[in-house]
């Protein structure tokens, strides 16, 4: 189990909207890190991750989406393409950040950090469960939202 350091509040990010940030904007919460994308047959996912995130984000649960294109060409979209998609097809209001490379050579630092010592994520929707204290679990891209294994993780998480 990979755990994040106190040096992961600064990595930066970018919001799908060109926003800057950081990884610590969201210390203190439970976050489940998801690399997404909107022509997989795993992209229902999305609705989902939206009910996970409406039932749960007023006891400190995030959902923090990362499209990729690194999986089957599957999110070829601009990030403003993304974004339309997730908002009109699916009502995703939890943060969604710019594309970016979750394996390989540019894999974002964030992801770096996330995978430690656990090798490449293996498709779209690869999930990463971050505890407050920064204690990550990970979860296959078959895992869904409503399996009893992710939501009992964020019940603990969140507890």
């Amino acid at each position: 189990m990979a755990h994040l350091t106190p040096q992961t509040a600064e990595i930066p990010l970018r919001r799908i909207d060109g926003t800057e940030t950081t990884v610590g904007a969201f210390g203190g919460k439970t976050a489940l890190v998801v690399n997404v994308a909107s022509e997989c047959g795993l992209t229902p996912q999305y609705a989902g991750l939206q009910t996970l995130y409406d039932e749960f984000k007023d006891r400190g649960l995030v959902v923090l989406g990362f499209p990729s294109n690194q999986f089957g060409a599957q999110e070829p979209g601009t990030n403003a393409q993304v974004a339309t998609f997730c908002e009109t097809r699916f009502g995703v209001t939890f943060p969604m950040f710019e594309k970016i490379d979750v394996n390989g050579p540019q894999r974002h630092p964030l992801y770096t950090a996330l995978i430690g010592d656990g090798g490449d994520i293996t498709w779209n929707f690869e999930k990463f469960l971050v505890s407050p204290d920064g204690t990550v679990q990970r979860f296959g891209p078959k895992v869904t939202p409503e399996d009893p294994q992710l939501r009992s993780a964020v019940e603990s998480a969140l507890a």
